[in-house]
C-alpha cells in the first residue's frame, strides 16, 4: 500500500509549484468556507468590478484618464444602486407583502382544486394524502409569513445592513478598478518568479471569468426586464416580483427555469383560472425561456464555457451546498477552474518514474 501511495505522490506532486498551488487552493477553500458570508460585500464588489471593467477600458480608449474613467463608472454604479433602493426595492417589498396577505385565499382555492383529484383518480391518490399535503403547505406558508413579519418588525438591522452594503460595495469597486494592476503585481510578488502552471491557469481563467460574469449579469437583466414588461402588459398580479424571480432563475442553469415555472403559472391560475389568459401566459413564459436558452445564452457566452450539462448541474449542487448563493453564481467558473487545473497539472508517467529511480540507483551504485 505504501509503495502505491508513494508512486501516486511522485506522479502528481513531484513539482514544487504543484504543491504550492495545492496549498493555495486549500487555504482559499477554507477561507471562503468559514467566513464566506462575511465576505459578501467583497464578492459583490468583485462581480461588479468584472462587470464594469469593460466600460472603464472603453472610456480609456476614448482618451479619458484612468482615474476619471473609474470615477465616472462609480458614479453610474451609485446612480443605479440608488434607483434600486428607492424605486425597485419598495415595489418588490409591497408586492411581496400583498402576496403573503393573499396566500390564505390562494390556499383555499388550491385546496378545493386538490380535493377533486381523489374523485377523478381514486386509484392514484387518496383524500387523506391531499389533506396531509395541504397541512404541510399551510405550515410552510405560516413559517414564511412569520419570517417576513419578523423582518418587518425588526427592519432597523436590515436597513443598517443595506446601508452598509451601499457604502462598502462602491468603495471596494472603486479600489478594485483603480488599483487592480497594483493588486495583481503585489500578489505576483508573493509567488515564485517561475510559475508556468499558475500562469497557464490564470491566462485561461481570467478572460473566462470576466466574460461569464458580464454575460450572466446581462442575461439576468434582459430576462428580468422582458419578463416584467410581458407580465405588466398581460396585467398579471405581482408582475415585478415574478419578473425578477424569472430573471434570477437563470443563475441556476436548467434547475432555476423549472423551479420558477410553478409560481408563475400558479399566480396566473389563481388570478384567471383555466382559460385563454392562462394559456397566453404559459406560451409567453415558454417563449421567454426558449429565447433565453437558444438565442441569448449562445450569443452571450459563445465558447466561453465548454462544460457538459451534467458537470454544470453537479457544480451547482456541490458549490451551492458549500457556499450558498455565491457558490451557485460562480458554479460554472469554479467548474471551469477545476477543469483548467486538471488540464494544467503536471504529471509524470509510470515509465518516467521507473527510469528516474533506476538512474538514481545506478548513480548511487557508481558512487559507492
Amino acid at each position: 500500500m505504501i509503495p502505491i501511495i508513494r508512486n501516486w505522490i511522485d506522479r502528481y506532486f513531484h513539482n514544487e509549484e504543484a504543491v504550492l498551488l495545492l496549498v493555495l487552493l486549500t487555504l482559499s477553500f477554507l477561507i471562503i468556507w468559514t467566513i464566506g458570508n462575511d465576505l459578501g460585500p467583497a464578492l459583490i464588489a468583485v462581480v461588479i468590478a468584472f462587470l464594469m471593467q469593460g466600460m472603464v477600458h472603453w472610456l480609456k480608449q476614448k482618451g479619458m484618464p484612468h482615474i476619471a474613467a473609474v470615477v465616472l463608472a462609480i458614479l453610474l454604479l451609485m446612480g443605479a444602486m440608488l434607483s434600486i433602493l428607492f424605486f425597485l426595492i419598495p415595489v418588490v417589498w409591497k408586492q411581496s407583502t400583498i402576496l403573503v396577505a393573499e396566500l390564505p385565499s390562494m390556499l383555499t382555492q388550491g385546496r378545493e382544486l386538490l380535493l377533486h383529484l381523489p374523485e377523478q383518480y381514486p386509484s392514484f391518490i387518496s383524500e387523506e394524502q391531499i389533506e396531509q399535503l395541504i397541512r404541510h403547505v399551510s405550515a410552510e406558508l405560516a413559517t414564511i409569513g412569520q419570517n417576513i413579519l419578523s423582518v418587518s418588525l425588526s427592519n432597523l438591522p436590515v436597513l443598517l445592513i443595506i446601508l452598509l452594503y451601499f457604502i462598502l460595495v462602491p468603495l471596494l469597486v472603486f479600489f478594485f478598478l483603480k488599483d487592480s494592476e497594483g493588486m495583481l503585481q503585489w500578489v505576483g510578488s508573493l509567488l515564485p518568479k517561475e510559475r508556468p502552471i499558475m500562469s497557464k491557469i490564470w491566462v485561461e481563467m481570467n478572460q473566462q471569468i470576466a466574460n461569464y460574469v458580464r454575460g450572466k449579469v446581462t442575461e439576468i437583466l434582459l430576462v428580468a426586464a422582458v419578463s416584467c414588461i410581458s407580465f405588466i402588459i398581460m396585467d398579471l398580479k405581482f408582475a415585478i416580483l415574478l419578473g425578477l424571480a424569472v430573471g434570477l432563475s437563470v443563475v441556476i442553469p436548467y434547475i432555476g427555469a423549472v423551479v420558477v415555472t410553478l409560481p408563475v403559472l400558479l399566480i396566473g391560475y389563481f388570478q384567471w383560472g383555466f382559460g385563454s389568459e392562462l394559456a397566453v401566459l404559459t406560451i409567453v413564459y415558454l417563449v421567454i425561456q426558449a429565447l433565453d436558452g437558444n438565442v441569448l445564452v449562445p450569443v452571450l457566452f459563445s465558447e466561453a464555457v465548454k462544460l457538459h450539462p451534467v458537470a454544470i448541474i453537479l457544480a451547482v449542487l456541490v458549490f451551492g451546498g458549500l457556499w450558498g448563493f455565491w457558490g451557485v453564481f460562480f458554479a460554472i467558473p469554479l467548474a471551469t477552474l477545476v477543469k483548467a487545473i486538471t488540464n494544467a497539472w503536471p504529471t509524470r508517467s509510470a515509465s518516467a518514474i521507473v527510469e528516474e529511480e533506476a538512474a538514481a540507483e545506478y548513480s548511487n551504485a557508481v558512487e559507492n
